[in-house]
């Protein structure tokens, strides 16, 4: 799995591929430059009116709930259509759909219409579109529902929910959390790295979205959940914590922008559940 993540690190950089990603105002500015740090070219087009023709040309699709408009949810439909038809790679980012009953209907609607790849939310997200009694606090996860890595039993139950939702969703589900539960439906994995700061900064939700979406548009998407996830913890445990979180917002990006391989393999911490 290592190797594989790596190739498609190289392969972002190599190939330089189009992103588009339908994200919310409050993120867009930090998902754009998160993408180009990768090496990869973000457009963040989501006029309804030319959302069929950037889809078209892109290589991966990343669409995002938040703060969802009448406008911005027009677009995200006519963009998965696009998608699903051309076979183009997509993520969607399921954000409040624990907390308003549109963003869960929009969220059923889009999984049902446009079958993405992945699905992407914090747990209490993942539960509520499994029909799973969740805990969620608006748009974050509710304590109760909070998985770590000590609590082992209570991980390995959380893992199978996650799979089960998967497999019926037919997509790699991806509840992401102080540990990232990633399944495929059929095997499920644990990513632990991160650091209570990255929660501390608006968006880096959004970020993990279209970082999933980069790699998908290089490699099969529970490689590029499992890299997006390491990645992105990783940047945040290397990030410099000492002056401060606009000091640290910034760091994020330098060390997305700088990740060696050698790093990755170093920081990684990926466990395959058994």
């Amino acid at each position: 799995m290592l190797e594989k993540m790596k190739k498609a690190k190289e392969a972002v950089i190599s190939q330089a591929p189009l992103i588009h990603c339908i994200t919310n105002p409050i993120s867009i500015n930090d998902c754009a430059n998160v993408v180009l740090a990768l090496g990869a070219k973000p457009i963040m087009a989501e006029h309804p009116k030319e959302v069929h023709e950037i889809t078209a040309l892109a290589k991966a699709l990343a669409v995002n709930l938040g703060n969802i408009t009448d406008a911005r949810a027009e677009s995200i439909f006519i963009s998965g259509g696009v998608a699903k038809n051309a076979q183009i790679p997509c993520v969607i980012d399921v954000v409040g759909a624990a907390c308003s009953a549109l963003r869960m209907e929009l969220a059923q609607r889009f999984i049902r219409e446009c079958t993405p790849c992945v699905i992407k939310g914090n747990l209490s997200e993942i539960k509520a579109l499994a029909g799973v009694d969740n805990a969620a606090q608006g748009i974050d996860v509710g304590q109760k529902d909070s998985v770590n890595g000590k609590d082992t039993q209570k991980l390995q139950k959380t893992g199978q929910l996650v799979c089960s939702y998967a497999k019926k969703a037919h997509a790699v589900a991806m509840a992401s959390g102080a540990v990232d539960i990633i399944s495929d439906g059929s095997q499920v994995w644990f990513v632990k790295n991160g650091v209570a700061e990255l929660s501390k900064v608006t968006g880096t939700g959004c970020m993990l979205n279209v970082i999933t979406a980069t790699y998908l548009s290089v490699t099969d998407p529970l490689t590029a959940c499992l890299l997006s996830a390491g990645t992105l913890g990783i940047c945040g445990e290397l990030a410099d914590k000492s002056r401060g979180m606009g000091t640290y917002h910034i760091e994020l990006i330098n060390q997305l922008s700088t990740l060696s391989d050698a790093q990755l393999e170093q920081y990684l911490q990926i466990q395959r559940a058994l």
